[in-house]
């Protein structure tokens, strides 16, 4: 019964164009990925700084093994909790300014964790970007509090969601990622921060896509837009520019004694292994000593949307790593995708739920490591592209 049931739900899904499978690497490096016998060029990868492979990593974790050994084995309230989690907390800290952190073995479990556990009464409300990442939607439908969604990055609305409901609030939080996922944008944290400061909220910033890749100093989109002191909550994760896992929340040195009393997603799991620590303070120091990463990734970038815009896509403006190209149906993005990879590039196509209906695209993720090369061929299978397949992916 159960194997009909889940055959029919399986073939619904395949009807809406909406089917799924996992692809299986024999070999992974920064930039290239080998498939069966064949190597592709990368540009779906969140290891946007190029340190997934770094030798440096590699001897970090080969000390840490030998003396901490794989995993935490426990909680890190009971004997899972090491030097090396503090001295990452420590480094994460320092880092990001902030009085204390505190480290989840998953970037999902520190936004379940923090937004849980502070907006704990139904005296509470959250308002969210409507393009918050899926971890952070599945938070706010798990904490007690009201959970309103204000438009992608419209500030106006938001102001208007918080002055109907503050009066009758105990808590309001307003979240918002700094690097949105999905479309490559900023957030206007400025913005939003004064805002919420107007109505006695508290802002958080899941900066999971935009730690060490944006601001002089890598310290992610609030840096770089120049308004790191209007965020009450930081978030960030370990596994994207540091090439590594876990996530993190940074802050006043209270809230990290808060969710070590309180944050389920912490305390009911294995901590994350120490290995994984001792990766993570070597690809922060790494961040901090090597902005020519930072810059390199940003010229990769302007590169690429230039060439992209001049062949007539629709990619959005902006200056990030994420490059979204909106190709709006399902079956036509996977085809292209599909069309992409026999040419030797993974570039993933992007569907609905994950993204609005209509809305479908190709995601381009670039690194550090990818080279002039790299970035050439994509655009020379691109010009393929918009010349087999018809002009409603093109804006001109």
């Amino acid at each position: 019964m159960l194997r009909s049931i889940l055959k029919n739900e399986i073939d619904n899904i395949k009807a809406k164009g909406l089917y799924r499978s996992l692809r299986k690497a024999s070999l992974s490096t920064a930039e290239n990925i080998v498939i069966g016998d064949k190597k592709y060029i990368n540009f779906s990868s969140n290891n946007y700084l190029g340190l997934l492979n770094d030798p440096r990593l590699a001897k970090a974790a080969e000390s840490a093994i030998l003396k901490y050994g794989i995993g935490a084995g426990a909680s890190r309230l009971l004997t899972g909790n090491t030097v090396l989690h503090e001295q990452l907390e420590k480094v994460i800290s320092d880092f990001k300014k902030q009085e204390d952190a505190i480290v989840f073995p998953t970037g999902y479990m520190a936004n379940l964790g923090v937004v849980s556990s502070i907006m704990d009464s139904r005296d509470d409300l959250i308002a969210a970007d409507s393009y918050i990442h899926a971890s952070l939607f599945d938070a706010c439908r798990n904490a007690l509090a009201a959970f309103k969604v204000y438009p992608h990055r419209n500030v106006n609305e938001l102001a208007k969601i918080l002055k109907r409901y503050y009066r009758d609030k105990r808590r309001i939080l307003v979240i918002t990622d700094g690097v949105f996922s999905m479309d490559g944008d900023l957030a206007p944290i400025k913005e939003l921060g004064e805002v919420a400061k107007s109505f006695g909220a508290y802002l958080m910033v899941d900066d999971a896509h935009g730690t060490g890749v944006l601001g002089e100093n890598g310290r992610g989109t609030a840096e770089y837009l120049g308004c790191e002191d209007v965020i009450d909550i930081h978030m960030g994760t370990l596994s994207k520019s540091c090439g590594v896992l876990g996530g993190f929340i940074s802050g006043i040195s209270e809230l990290k004694e808060f969710l070590v009393n309180t944050a389920r997603s912490l305390i009911y799991t294995t901590g994350i292994p120490p290995v994984l620590c001792a990766c993570s303070i070597e690809a922060i120091n790494i961040i901090k000593e090597e902005p020519q990463r930072r810059r390199k990734l940003l010229k990769n970038s302007m590169y690429l949307r230039k060439a992209l815009k001049e062949l007539g896509f629709d990619a959005s403006e902006g200056v990030s790593h994420i490059i979204p190209v909106i190709i709006g149906e399902n079956e036509r993005v996977m085809e292209i995708s599909s069309f992409l990879y026999d040419n030797g590039l993974i570039v993933p196509g992007i569907r609905y739920p994950t993204v609005p209906r209509n809305q479908s695209r190709l995601r381009i993720s670039l690194q550090a490591t990818h080279s002039d090369n790299d970035i050439d061929k994509l655009i020379e299978v691109m010009k393929d592209v918009a010349i087999n397949f018809d002009d409603r992916l093109l804006t001109r």
